[in-house]
């Protein structure tokens, strides 16, 4: 395998644990024998999370933005890894809807058109897109990618939908699934105390796909643990993705949840890392969460999770891990009594499903290492 410099595009140095776990991933695969130009919105953060690891350089992804061009023409090989790469934006993100899919149009057409670049887009996600002008956006940037995965059938639906042809076209898991479970765990792990209550870590995001229900679905979600609490006594660990840079994040929404019920012990962190993240897993018996990456690094761990539907990226895993039954979506029907009832099934069932989905987060294992095998054997 030569070495291969690689210009390595997503969203990073958003103190977003499950976007820089996806580089985290996408480097170890590639391997650390190449060079990396990664962007970010925060150069010294992204240093310290993986700068010791691999050869790289790193540039602001605003500050910056033109320097893109000329990454591009140094570089071998465009690669974005993982995230919703192909979406329009939801409203409540406060920009253009269309702003992510011309960003990446021009990307691609400079880098394939000028620059003669392979480029690869691997295990991303495609979607929301809600409108015509967003499928011909989409398919203009994927008839310039020399190769795409996509990790649920929906995103799979769009891009052949948009004429994207088969041979360039692959349909896998989500990337953070290579990864077994001594990958989220320290060597020496900190000291578990005994607990006589249910511990169970919960996770918010707020960037759901109709934030008109955000007020009822908060109110219910707090009454909802305060039915379960009654018959059985919790402690919450609450569990941000994602603790600053926007309005409205994880540990903020976290913090005002500990205000709606006193009545649950709450013991609030606040992780920076894949490894910081582990160790409040590893606590709990259950995990509650909207996060994509919350909920499959839990599976990998083996802690049931019942995950808060909001959008498509985390209904369809809700399929990959079989856990239909467990999935709420976050909309009008979404009740106390609801939670309720599927929280005390998913305690009833607790073995079953530990071992269930394990189970299935080890075929995923094995699935993407050959991929990524055939993905080094293609393209490095």
């Amino acid at each position: 395998m030569s070495v291969k410099k690689i210009l390595f595009l997503g969203t990073h140095g958003q103190y977003n644990i499950g976007d820089e776990l996806l580089l985290e991933t996408f480097l170890s695969q590639l391997g650390n024998q190449h060079e990396y130009t990664v962007n970010t919105y925060d150069e010294d953060f992204t240093l310290r999370q993986v700068g010791d690891q691999y050869k790289l350089k790193v540039f602001h992804t605003t500050q910056k933005r033109w320097h893109i061009l000329g990454h591009i023409l140094k570089n071998d090989l465009l690669f974005f890894g993982g995230g919703s790469i192909l979406k329009e934006l939801y409203a409540s993100v406060g920009r253009n809807r269309y702003a992510t899919l011309l960003m990446v149009l021009a990307i691609v057409s400079f880098a394939k058109i000028i620059g003669r670049k392979k480029i690869v887009m691997s295990n991303i996600g495609v979607g929301p897109i809600q409108s015509r002008f967003g499928l011909l956006l989409v398919k203009l940037i994927l008839s310039l990618v020399d190769y795409v995965s996509v990790r649920d059938e929906k995103s799979h639906r769009t891009c052949v939908e948009v004429g994207t042809r088969s041979e360039k076209l692959e349909f896998v898991p989500d990337a953070v699934f290579v990864h077994n479970p001594a990958f989220f765990l320290r060597k020496q792990a900190p000291l578990q105390e005994r607990s006589e209550k249910i511990r169970v870590a919960l996770n918010l995001n707020y960037n759901i796909e109709n934030p008109e229900f955000w007020d009822s679905f908060i109110q219910n979600l707090a009454e909802g643990f305060k039915k379960v609490h009654e018959q059985y006594p919790l402690e919450i660990y609450a569990l941000p993705m994602q603790s600053g840079y926007k309005e409205n994040n994880d540990l903020e929404l976290l913090k005002d949840f500990q205000t709606r019920i006193p009545e649950i012990r709450i013991f609030l962190h606040k992780p920076a890392t894949t490894l910081d993240m582990g160790d409040v897993l590893r606590l709990c018996d259950f995990v509650v969460a909207e996060r994509l990456h919350t909920c499959i690094s839990a599976a990998i761990l083996g802690v049931p999770v019942l995950p808060l539907v909001y959008d498509v990226k985390v209904r369809e895993l809700v399929k990959i891990l079989g856990v239909e039954s467990f999935g709420l979506e976050i909309d009008a029907k979404f009740s106390a009594n609801a939670f309720e009832e599927t929280f005390i099934k998913m305690l009833n069932q607790k073995n079953e499903l530990k071992q269930d989905i394990k189970k299935r987060a080890g075929s995923l294992q094995k699935q993407l290492e050959d991929y990524f095998q055939i993905l080094r054997e293609t393209f490095l």
